[in-house]
């Protein structure tokens, strides 16, 4: 098992080129399913949900390689599985998507219950009830098992804003007879990439990114190339890494526009944030200030940069209060930064956050893929050495993280264990 060992007080320099969007990645990938061709997937991050995603897919059948370290090719063709491997779906949360993705194809769908980082109870309840109102009968008893005689374009009305139901439903409805209207649906841009992707290989999706989607069933998908979006939360982490450590960092290869919120935040804690046309540069300040913030869905602030801000905010100038409205149980790894001499009380979903001088380094954890990039901001923030253990979390989402802040000047590095 690795570790990522930071010494801690160095402001970071330099450019930083952001990976694609694992959030669309592990949708799109399963989305190929759908795809009667073959498919070539550019700007694919290199993160270990990538390889879990496709390991699944190539046991039920697709024939998929990488043609270089970020392109993928993949030909579902030949797939002649409609069940996915129990222990290797419990290695992440997105292998729910090969629900909607196989119910779609082939009529018929067995997935285990997904994995994924562990913040509370995450039901699926709204992919399902998506489902059924397509024709599909479903039952879940730890395997989710969905079939119809035929799937049917309907109205779907989502109860609660939900990025993976919205996905799920998408790709079950893309090839239904008719037309599907699906409301209250997220409006994240990974959501939107999918619908792009789809309607590249020859779908017909109106209305992603806003808050009615619609679809209009057709018969089939030709195969096709497209490039995945850049990956916003890997661009917020550095972000904030900047303003954390006094630095100046310019972040390349994103857009813009889906860091807004990051952005803003930032600018109010006293960090200077200039935007260029696919590139943001964002110089540290002396003092952080206080702030407050609520994690929303999109175009709110992300409750994937919620432990990232949250170690910002452990050293900021008076008391910050972060509320968590998107998941339960997301505060975990407060624990860990309280090693490090951070003074938080969490109360239900809000931290409130007294902030300290400074950080200490110590031996902490990794309880989560976000929560662990949290951690690294805070080894980067505090004075000595920080031990992150349990770093398999951190690989999920970001591509050798530790290589990357490296190359800004900063004091870190893997051991093997």
């Amino acid at each position: 098992m690795d570790k990522i060992v930071v010494c801690g007080g160095k402001k970071l320099h330099g450019e930083v080129n952001i990976s694609g969007a694992k959030n669309a990645a592990v949708a799109i990938i399963p989305a190929a399913i759908l795809v009667d061709g073959v498919c070539i997937i550019e700007n694919v991050p290199n993160i270990r949900d990538v390889h879990v995603i496709v390991g699944i897919m190539e046991h039920m059948g697709a024939k998929i390689e990488f043609l270089d370290k970020y392109t993928l090719k993949v030909d579902c063709s030949c797939m002649d599985k409609q069940t996915a491997p129990q222990e290797m779906v419990r290695k992440m949360r997105a292998s729910y998507y090969l629900l909607g993705a196989l119910l779609g194809r082939f009529n018929k769908a067995e997935v285990a219950m997904p994995g994924g980082c562990n913040f509370g109870s995450r039901p699926i309840d709204q992919h399902i009830k998506g489902f059924r109102a397509l024709g599909a009968e479903v039952s879940c008893e730890g395997i989710v098992k969905a079939s119809a005689k035929e799937l049917v374009g309907s109205s779907v009305y989502l109860d609660i804003v939900s990025v993976g139901a919205t996905i799920n439903v998408m790709l079950a409805a893309v090839l239904a007879k008719g037309n599907t209207t699906i409301e209250n649906v997220a409006k994240e841009p990974h959501i939107v990439d999918v619908a792009n992707f789809l309607n590249a290989m020859g779908a017909d999706i109106k209305g992603a990114g806003t808050d009615v989607i619609k679809i209009r069933g057709v018969e089939k998908l030709k195969g096709g190339t497209y490039s995945i979006i850049p990956d916003q939360i890997e661009a917020g982490t550095f972000m904030i890494a900047a303003a954390a450590t006094g630095g100046d960092i310019l972040v390349k290869n994103i857009i813009p526009k889906h860091m807004e919120s990051v952005s803003a935040k930032l600018i109010e804690i006293g960090a200077k944030v200039t935007e260029l046309d696919d590139a943001i540069r964002v110089v540290g300040t002396d003092v952080v200030k206080n702030a407050n913030v609520k994690t929303l869905p999109y175009p709110g602030f992300p409750t994937d940069m919620q432990p990232q801000i949250v170690s910002l905010l452990s050293i900021a100038s008076g008391t910050s209060i972060v509320t968590e409205s998107v998941w339960d149980s997301r505060f975990q790894y407060v624990d860990e930064l309280r090693r490090m001499g951070a003074d938080i009380r969490v109360d239900g979903k809000t931290a409130v956050i007294n902030g300290v001088n400074r950080l200490e380094g110590a031996v902490v954890s990794a309880t989560d893929l976000r929560g662990g990039a949290g951690m690294v901001i805070a080894g980067l923030m505090a004075k000595g050495t920080t031990e992150i253990h349990e770093i398999q979390h951190i690989d999920r989402g970001y591509e050798k993280m530790e290589e990357k802040f490296k190359a800004l000047g900063a004091d870190i590095r893997r051991v093997s264990e």
